[in-house]
């Protein structure tokens, strides 16, 4: 058969037309892959994944369409797919159409029923080169890139979303009472006025509508940007190399390389596994065990075989080959996001509040316009009929509506989350919700990862050890030259660290200098195999060996184990590390192993003696003189690790039981990794990064306590804890287990205080094994310190650490890289993983640090700007926007005065005079002093609580509605119009009174109070922008300090000003809108209360910062 037929037959159904996926736009992270990934350790992430993931976003905007929740839609879809499947092999299908496609194809499929030579065959692949160039380009071309095809979006829904978002309903209802109070109810004089205010509020929505969808698309914009920030390579064998491409380029018939932390980046079938290697499936079966995946199939279902690696599932143990069988739309992920597109509507937590602010203000302002229907039907219509009518009541209604709702508040709080994330993306942090800095702004205990979190990852051999014989690795090198190696045992070393290692170097660049080689795994391993390089080349060391078994290291065994035996060509000689004077029979075994010191000295009985060259019994003595080295290295901040070997007769192993049988791992655990010998050790390092001291810093003068939770060697992490500041107490002071009593009452613990200028807990230093013994007691007693090293902890272990602070009310970050990281990362406030980590982890996490750690000073320091800025606009905007403008209406319906506010001012100043300088105090930068307040507390302190209600309407609403309804009633007094005779007129004036000349006066004063009003939100807008410092220490107009200046504030007042001089004067508006022009006089009086209210803030401050704990500062907002 010709290849091209082969190749044909061996797709399927590849090549069918594509299968939109269809959550890329969804909230839940874990899901949100639509064509994932499968890389190295030390690689980031792939754009096109990031950038799905982002389109979470798809509107931050309130008034935009509702994002969409489909975990458990794709886990039920998959769920009932997988059922179906399985019944389809006995009974027809009876389904819909587009779910019986779907079961059928599935159904169909074979790739796991097949051998790994049937899946080579028909793919045509080879297994020992994999692909050439030109079959790569003709299945390209073929079956197209490694991507899924994403939705249509509806747009009509999508318009619906921006139009009736928000305010939109309301202001919708609005405008349409406007119309029918000009007509019919009009008749038989409609009102040009109310027709006018219809139509504004008309064009209002068509404003909010035109913001929405533009918001939209450059928060899209926005999000898609910092996805380019995170590249992402699959290792995947072609022309006999092994290259890193990118996933997009994946074809069928490429040989992908698994390593553990890796997410599969296609639907694989599985030709190559470790005995120890798993998959966690629960992106689309929502089971958090991880399944043991396998060479052979274990079921006639696709769905459910353990020889199939589906895309977007994750490798959490071991490591394998598998060969891609299906890509892009035909993956099964593809096939279930396509059925599972749509689902019910969230909300983001921020969302939440806001919304429920909203709600708080419609309710009111519902209430309020109820209230005048009542008190109309009630009484005005009964004892002052005429003074309101059918048309003038629903004008009203509206106008209270109008006055109460802060229209321009959703514009500002997507203004506000836009500036954050264009902020971040800048700085290079990647948050899968805004709500996530937000929430950060908030954590007030930091659970830090040591290896590549706080250090560089860039780990180097320093020192090897025989016994207590310890040299440096040029010393080391100079020993094997020089042929003073007795015994070999530097080759035994070097032999050991290069056989057992899961690290690769990269075949394009082995003509390289061994420190400039691309190498593919963990800093450890790749480390290791730079030394054992050095020594002698670890491909041939390699070349000497057969593996036939394989442990992976993992953070609960702390070991990598290798079962090898000589290959048929060095069958009768003697290869390292066997030594001069061991027995090695050809068909004998040789187990390697590679771990942590506390773990395999357990299981030692012998160690290499450099004084004679050859292995002898593990005493007491040797042991000691063994972990002196060990504690000598740690204290120096090495990671120490212990490289030991056991010849295994081949006789002593039953033949009946394989090597891929699942039961050999029990016999290799209880009988063969027992009776080691200790080859020797080896000492990393691996230095912190040199920004993080002042990071942690920073963070403790924020109130945050930064601890570190780390599975190395107490002593060396305390080591490392101490160079990053993370410990400040000297090594004799630090506290244990020892110290925390066992039993005592709570209550007599004295608890943590931000405050406390000599702490009684200040450094604690607890181990795994300490933490398994720990009671209640203990377990309060510890979460009291200031600083703490938890060291030898397993996922387990960190899991619990989260949820112990949690459990006493802490805010807990979790920072980590590593695929032990990730249950503590889900289960924490905020996860935060770095840019080079495992996708394990960074699926896990809420937020991603894609340069250097310090940028997570800057996600604090916004996500406390976020809820600052957004205070400030609502301070900003519910005295003039709320308060202000309901005073009049209120006056006009229960005193009888004339509306000193017309609604149509009422909606200017709403959605245009007051929004531009709200939206400038959204790009307000961080106030002098936010990362050293303490952090927020999420139960008390809430984005709109009643001090910030008290001085928006005690204090700034009540000035400017005073000021404006005196500048308003003395010009009508100067008018002629006394204020005692329109006070409970009810319309009825006196007849000396000329109406026409009474209603120009009206028009006049609404016209001063208009002016008034907006003026004098210029004193509010500077005042608001600092919450504690005076404008001299953070001068608004400054071009020079660029960390206190906003020059957004000076244009958006003098705009503010144009747009009040427009409405007022032109000549159109005046007729249409009733705005008249205004004396001089009555522009500098409101600018001179504008500066008193400015100068009455700016003492409330300094009594504020005077007296901390005065009554001033118990009720500052």
């Amino acid at each position: 058969m010709p290849i091209d037929d082969i190749e044909r037959d061996g797709s399927f159904d590849l090549d069918k037309p594509s299968i939109a996926h269809g959550s890329h736009v969804e909230r839940s992270f874990n899901i949100a892959r639509s064509v994932t990934i499968q890389e190295d350790p030390q690689t980031h992430a792939r754009p096109s994944d990031r950038e799905r993931d982002l389109r979470r976003f798809n509107s931050i905007s309130m008034a935009g369409p509702a994002r969409v929740d489909s975990a458990s839609r794709v886990i039920g879809e998959f769920r009932t797919l997988s059922i179906q499947v399985s019944e389809s092999h006995q009974r027809p299908i009876t389904q819909t159409i587009r779910k019986k496609d779907a079961v059928k194809d599935l159904a169909e499929l074979d790739w796991h029923l097949l051998s790994s030579e049937e899946v080579l065959q028909r793919l045509s692949v080879n297994p020992k080169s994999g692909l050439d160039d030109e079959q790569v380009k003709r299945k390209l071309s073929q079956f197209g890139s490694n991507t899924v095809t994403p939705p249509k979006n509806n747009l009509f829904l999508k318009w619906i979303g921006y139009v009736l978002g928000g305010f939109g309903t309301l202001l919708l209802i609005a405008s349409i009472l406007c119309f029918i109070a000009w007509k019919p109810l009009g008749f038989p004089n409609p009102q040009a006025s109310n027709l006018a205010l219809a139509v504004v509020l008309l064009i209002v929505i068509v404003l909010q509508t035109c913001f929405n969808a533009w918001q939209d698309f450059s928060t899209n914009r926005v999000m898609a940007s910092i996805s380019n920030l995170l590249p992402s390579d699959v290792l995947v064998l072609r022309n006999g190399r092994q290259l890193s491409l990118p996933a997009k380029d994946l074809v069928p018939g490429d040989i992908v390389t698994i390593s553990l932390g890796n997410k599969l980046p296609a639907d694989l079938r599985f030709i190559d596994v470790s005995s120890d290697f798993k998959v966690d499936r629960s992106v689309l079966t929502g089971e958090s065990e991880a399944i043991r995946g396998t060479v052979e199939n274990t079921d006639d279902n696709v769905l459910e075989t353990k020889n199939m690696g589906l895309q977007g599932t994750l490798c959490v143990s071991g490591s394998g080959q598998g060969v891609v069988v299906q890509t892009g739309d035909s993956t099964i992920f593809g096939r279930i996001a396509k059925l599972s597109s749509t689902g019910a509507p969230t909300l983001t937590t921020l969302q939440r509040e806001i919304l429920r602010f909203v709600i708080i203000i419609v309710s009111f302002a519902l209430s309020l316009s109820l209230l005048v229907i009542i008190l109309w039907a009630a009484w005005l219509n009964r004892s002052h009929k005429g003074f309101i009518n059918v048309p003038t009541l629903i004008i009203d209604v509206v106008s209270v509506c109008v006055a109460f709702i802060p229209e321009g508040l959703p514009a500002c709080v997507t203004i506000s989350l836009a500036v954050i994330a264009h902020t971040l993306a800048k700085n290079k942090v990647l948050c899968k919700s805004l709500m996530t800095v937000e929430t950060l702004g908030s954590v007030n205990v930091l659970c830090s990862d040591k290896t590549g979190t706080l250090t560089k990852n860039t780990m180097s051999v320093v020192n090897v050890a025989v016994l207590d014989e310890t040299f440096d690795t040029v010393q080391a090198r100079d020993r094997i030259v020089s042929g003073a190696d007795e015994g070999e045992l530097i080759g035994q070393i070097a032999a050991v660290a290069g056989i057992c290692n899961a690290a690769k170097f990269d075949e394009g660049s082995m003509e390289q200098p061994i420190g400039l080689r691309t190498v593919h795994g963990d800093a450890t391993d790749s480390a290791i195999l730079r030394f054992a390089e050095t020594i002698r080349p670890v491909s041939e060391s390699n070349a000497e060996w057969d593996e036939v078994y394989k442990v992976n290291f993992n953070s609960k065994t702390k070991y990598m184990l290798k079962l090898l035996r000589l290959t048929s060509s060095s069958s009768a000689a003697r290869c390292a590390p066997i030594g001069p004077s061991e027995e090695f029979g050809p068909d004998d075994l040789m187990l390697m192993c590679k771990g942590a010191p506390d773990v395999l000295l357990k299981r030692c009985a012998y160690i290499n003696d450099p004084s004679t060259g050859s292995p002898r019994p593990l005493t007491e003595a040797l042991c000691v003189r063994l972990t002196t080295v060990q504690e000598s290295w740690a204290a120096k901040g090495q990671r120490v690790l212990l490289l030991a070997k056991r010849s295994v007769s081949r006789s002593s192993l039953s033949k009946e039981l394989p090597f891929d049988h699942p039961d050999f791992a029990t016999v290799v655990d209880q009988d063969l990794n027992q009776n080691l010998t200790v080859v020797g050790l080896v000492g990393l390092v691996d230095p912190p990064r040199d920004d993080i001291p002042a990071t942690v810093r920073t963070m403790r003068g924020a109130g945050i306590r930064f601890f570190m939770v780390t599975g190395d060697f107490a002593l060396t992490a305390v080591a490392i804890a101490q160079q990053c500041g993370i410990i400040t107490s000297p090594s004799s002071k630090l506290h244990h287990l020892s110290d925390l009593i066992r039993d005592t009452d709570d209550d007599s613990v004295t608890k943590y205080n931000i405050e406390a200028i000599n702490p009684t807990r200040q450094s604690l230093v607890l181990t795994g094994s300490d933490l398994m013994e720990m009671s209640d007691s203990q377990w309060h007693q510890a979460c009291q310190y200031v600083e703490i090293v938890f060291a030898r902890t397993t996922p387990e272990q960190k899991l619990r650490i989260v949820k112990e602070f949690q459990k006493r009310e802490c805010i807990v970050g979790m920072t980590g890289d590593g695929v032990n990281d990730a249950p503590s990362l889900k289960a924490a406030n905020v996860g935060i993983a770095m840019g080079g980590g495992s996708e394990v982890a960074m699926e896990a996490a809420d937020l991603v640090l894609l340069d250097s750690f310090s940028s997570i000073v800057v996600a604090v320091e916004y996500g406390r700007l976020v809820f600052d800025n957004l205070r400030k606009t609502v301070v900003y905007l519910l005295p003039a926007g709320s308060f202000s403008e309901l005073l009049p209406i209120l006056f006009n319906v229960i005193l009888g005065l004339p509306q000193i506010l017309s609604s149509l001012q009422m909606i200017i100043i709403c959605i245009i005079t007051d929004v531009l300088p709200a939206i400038s105090l959204c790009f307000e930068k961080p106030e002098s002093g936010l990362l050293t307040r303490p952090p927020r507390d999420v139960k008390r302190d809430k984005l709109v609580d009643w001090k910030l209600l008290l001085h928006a309407y005690g204090f700034m609403g009540l000035l400017e509605s005073l000021c404006a309804m005196s500048m308003a009633f003395w010009d009508l007094d100067r008018r002629g119009f006394k204020f005692k005779d329109l006070v409970l007129a009810y319309g009825g004036l006196p007849p000396q009174y000329d109406p026409a000349e009474y209603d120009e006066a009206v028009s006049k004063a609404q016209s001063i109070y208009f002016f008034t009003l907006v003026i004098m939100q210029f004193g509010n807008l500077l005042s608001t922008r600092t919450r504690r410092l005076s404008i001299f220490q953070s001068n608004p107009f400054s071009l020079k300090d660029k960390e206190t200046g906003n020059w957004r504030i000076l244009p958006a007042m003098l705009a503010s000003l144009a747009f009040l001089f427009f409405f007022s004067y032109v000549p159109f508006f005046q007729k249409t809108f009733l705005t008249r022009g205004v004396e001089v006089k009555h522009v500098f009086i409101p600018l001179g209360f504008a500066l008193g209210i400015l100068v009455l803030d700016e003492t409330r401050k300094y009594l504020v910062r005077r007296y901390p704990k005065g009554l001033l500062a118990k009720i500052a907002w």
